[in-house]
């Protein structure tokens, strides 16, 4: 199962604003999203994810500003090469102004106006809960369409100073 990354850009305490892409092609397309990807070979979790905000929007962030949110598993029993653990990490700190890629066109909005019926639709299960502050590890078991969310299992992790 390969390590995968999501980032997502806040604004406010609480968050009133959150930075998501619409994925132009490939994996996902059509979908708001965080950033992020695969991490490579010999690549920490969070070196993958500042690589990937930057090649997806041209935002540079430090490893001190990603704040560990998550640790999504999804399984897709009818594609198991799409199975992925995913890391989630917000921030509130970073330089630069979003710019589109040719794999995501960035926008932000406000947290009341996410636009989830464009989004996973395992997002309303956990996004919400990220962006109140809480730490959560969970897994997801897609149906055979790849689309709709079998089951579901969330917990929600102690919150400790190192992120």
């Amino acid at each position: 199962m390969r390590d995968a990354t999501l980032v997502f850009l806040i604004k406010g305490e609480p968050p009133d604003e959150i930075l998501l892409g619409l994925k132009k092609a490939g994996f996902a397309q059509g979908k708001f999203n965080g950033f992020g990807g695969k991490v490579e070979n010999g690549e920490t979790i969070e070196k993958a994810a500042m690589r990937e905000l930057r090649e997806e929007t041209g935002i540079r962030v430090s490893v001190q500003a990603l704040q560990r949110m998550a640790h999504l598993t999804f399984m897709f029993p009818a594609k198991p090469e799409w199975d992925q653990v995913v890391h989630v990490f917000l921030a509130r700190r970073w330089e630069g102004e979003p710019i589109e890629s040719g794999e995501m066109k960035p926008a932000w909005y406000k947290v009341s106006e996410i636009p989830i019926q464009n989004m996973w639709q395992d997002d309303p299960h956990w996004l919400p809960l990220v962006l109140r502050g809480k730490r959560i590890r969970a897994r997801f078991t897609f149906q055979e369409d790849n689309e709709t969310v079998d089951a579901i299992e969330i917990e929600e992790c102690p919150t400790t100073n190192s992120g």
